[in-house]
């Protein structure tokens, strides 16, 4: 039967939202984000578009939704990279290749109207937020704030005519292993004066350590490919949904002689209970999603490891991740993920190696000509 792509208003946005949810209802590891999350970064208050635009669109098939997609163009992402390049996101199909060619013509056309001379993704909607499709590791859950997708959409994408641009990688490393001895040497000798020190967030300044994360952020991944520096508007959307979650574990600095120069964030692995919630805290959830919670979380993921440029090539990423280690004890986890990283970052891939991390998953950055 036809194919049918329909560019949605922003009326039907919660349709947009909810499509995976019925796709994937009854599928053992995919885990879905809290959909007023997801509304939230979709709808256009969000700072994220005030430099960027977005087209959703739903393919249908005799009347039944069977894919969507958004076309997305950030324009900080082309100022910042000197490219005129459009992003996809949000894609979710049926094992139909004839309607993810379709959701994907369709995107290219509106992104071709605009000026966009190369598209990429999944990115939903930039690299600051989930992005990559996962393309080994498909017999887990995926960890907090990482997608997950079946095996087939590979092929959907590549037969629409993308190729790699740029693979992701995920570690993970035993918590039990602890921090290794040998290093700890390492450690000392690079701290022989004694002016770097690791702390913990102070819950009590919660405002202090995310003006110290600010400093550091955008600082710390400048030159890597892909990064989009985040606006203040959108560092501070990140700390407002980051401060009721925050513990002193979770949040770290590394400082020299006082000043913020590197830091680490780790989450718990909220997908066990977001699992049990199904993008709602509802009557019928809430007690699954609690119970979850409080007794199920054996795991977290370090989602972010930055050194200021300034402060590069003195070894602080190993005086974050022992303390990762000592957190990740402390809480009773069984092991860690540390993701995502550039699959050529050879200096933060080798370190994660050598003490101890193993790539467990793989991600993948779609690329085409318009």
């Amino acid at each position: 039967m036809h194919i049918e792509i329909k560019a949605l208003p922003e009326s039907e946005l919660s349709g947009f939202i909810d499509y995976p949810f019925a796709l994937f209802r009854d599928h053992p590891y995919w885990v879905g984000e809290l959909k007023k999350d997801t509304r939230h970064l979709l709808e256009l208050g969000h700072p994220f578009w005030r430099h960027g635009e977005r087209k959703l669109f739903m393919a249908y098939r005799a009347g039944k939704q069977v894919g969507r997609i958004a076309a997305i163009i950030n324009s900080a992402h082309n100022s910042f990279h000197s490219e005129n390049c459009g992003f996809f996101g949000f894609f979710d199909c049926e094992e139909d290749q004839e309607a993810a060619t379709a959701l994907f013509a369709a995107a290219d056309k509106y992104l071709r109207a605009k000026g966009m001379d190369k598209v990429r993704g999944p990115v939903n909607p930039s690299t600051n937020e989930t992005c990559g499709l996962l393309l080994e590791g498909f017999d887990s859950t995926p960890m907090i704030m990482m997608p997950y997708n079946p095996p087939y959409y590979a092929g959907l994408i590549e037969s629409a005519g993308f190729s790699k641009a740029k693979d992701l990688l995920a570690f993970q490393m035993e918590v039990a292993a602890g921090f290794p001895d040998r290093f700890e040497k390492i450690i000392n000798r690079i701290n022989r004066g004694g002016n770097i020190k690791v702390e913990l967030v102070d819950i009590n300044k919660l405002d202090q350590a995310i003006a110290d994360l600010k400093d550091v952020y955008n600082s710390a991944w400048e030159k890597n490919w892909g990064f989009v520096p985040m606006t203040e508007a959108e560092l501070d959307d990140l700390g407002l949904a980051l401060k009721p979650m925050l513990k002193p574990d979770y949040l770290f600095f590394a400082r020299v002689d006082g000043k913020p120069a590197a830091f680490c964030l780790m989450l718990p692995d909220f997908n066990v209970p977001l699992k049990k919630a199904m993008g709602s805290l509802t009557p019928l959830t809430i007690l699954p999603f609690l119970y979850k919670m409080m007794f199920k979380m054996h795991a977290g993921r370090m989602l972010t490891l930055g050194v200021k440029k300034e402060f590069r090539g003195r070894g602080l990423e190993m005086f974050l991740i022992k303390k990762a280690i000592e957190s990740g004890k402390k809480m009773g986890w069984e092991y860690g993920e540390m993701s995502w990283t550039l699959e050529d970052n050879t200096l933060i891939n080798n370190t994660i190696e050598s003490v101890g991390g193993k790539v467990y998953k793989k991600y993948r950055i779609y690329e085409k000509k318009l």
